[in-house]
């Protein structure tokens, strides 16, 4: 079987099954269940506690489970929302040349197609999973993919290819307005404090729901250290309109209007991101993830808003 970057690879409930045999045989007899096609991983539930995740689609998918399954077990029980823990690990081999895990399973909808609707409550949940993460790292805490948890002038050159394909593809209709909130978050003091842990990647597809509200966090593999405005900015594309300053609030009473402005700036670049994303075509992906539109869309307007 051979892995492209930018392709995708056959998976089947017997190739897991075979894998599952040849490595974890104490699991191989478990019901599989397809989960989802994520963006880098396909997700299977096993039995009813467990899921297993393989790399799909983008070429670095095995190491970001391999960085998944070193780090989020020690973080894993000071975390109030559920997260899926790594119980085991898939060696490359013959029939599947990349690693890949073995993890608990967590219930719930994703939020890109079921959005918390639970303003307060839902503010008040996601602020307490950040509060509860955001702790000093360890000076050996891999430096996020792409920029994350690093300056936003770093990340000038990703920014400007994000908002000029946005432009192009007509899904900005205020682009002075968009380009107006990255300037005064590029404008606003870097972060001066430790490196704290941080998700790295917290958009729609990666919070799942019950009843309105959260109750899980997927996809740690852009687990990193840095700024945590990188992570405070997901209550623009999370949340519903009228609770950020509780969920600020609630995070922290002493966050400053600096991170509060970097925060809009990751803010911004995600849901740009996210807005490409689920329009027709991306990136070779048929269809894109059409579910990843909207709320990018409304936090692009509430981020507008917010800086009249």
């Amino acid at each position: 079987m051979v892995f492209m970057e930018g392709t995708e690879s056959e998976i089947t409930a017997d190739l897991i099954a075979e894998l599952l045999r040849d490595q974890h045989p104490d699991l191989a007899d478990l019901p599989l269940t397809f989960g989802a096609h994520g963006w880098d991983n396909q997700l299977w539930r096993l039995g009813d506690d467990l899921a297993v995740r393989l790399p799909w689609a983008t070429g670095d998918a095995g190491d970001l489970l391999l960085k998944e399954y070193t780090l989020l077990p020690a973080i894993a029980p000071r975390l109030p929302l559920e997260v899926p823990v790594p119980q085991r690990l898939g060696e490359p081999s013959e029939r599947f040349p990349r690693p890949w895990i073995v993890t608990t399973w967590v219930a719930g909808e994703p939020a890109d197609r079921t959005p918390a609707t639970r303003g307060n409550k839902a503010a008040d949940t996601l602020a307490a999973f950040l509060a509860s993460l955001h702790k000093p790292a360890p000076t050996d805490v891999p430096a996020g993919r792409n920029g994350r948890g690093g300056s936003l002038a770093d990340i000038s050159e990703g920014f400007a290819h994000f908002f000029n394909e946005a432009i192009d593809r007509g899904l900005i209709a205020d682009p002075d307005a968009v380009h107006q909130v990255w300037e005064d978050a590029l404008a606003a003091p870097d972060w001066t404090g430790p490196p704290l842990w941080l998700h790295g990647d917290l958009h729609p597809a990666n919070l799942l729901t019950r009843d309105g509200n959260f109750c899980g966090v997927v996809d740690f593999g852009d687990m990193c250290a840095g700024d945590p405005a990188c992570d405070l900015a997901a209550c623009w594309i999370l949340l519903p309109d009228g609770v950020i300053d509780r969920f600020y609030q609630t995070y922290s009473s002493a966050v400053d209007a600096a991170t509060l402005r970097r925060a809009r700036g990751w803010a911004l670049i995600k849901a740009l991101a996210c807005l490409i994303i689920g329009d027709n075509g991306v990136h070779g992906r048929p269809g894109g993830k059409a579910t990843w539109g909207p709320p990018a869309e409304a936090s692009l307007q509430r981020l507008i808003a917010d800086q009249s």
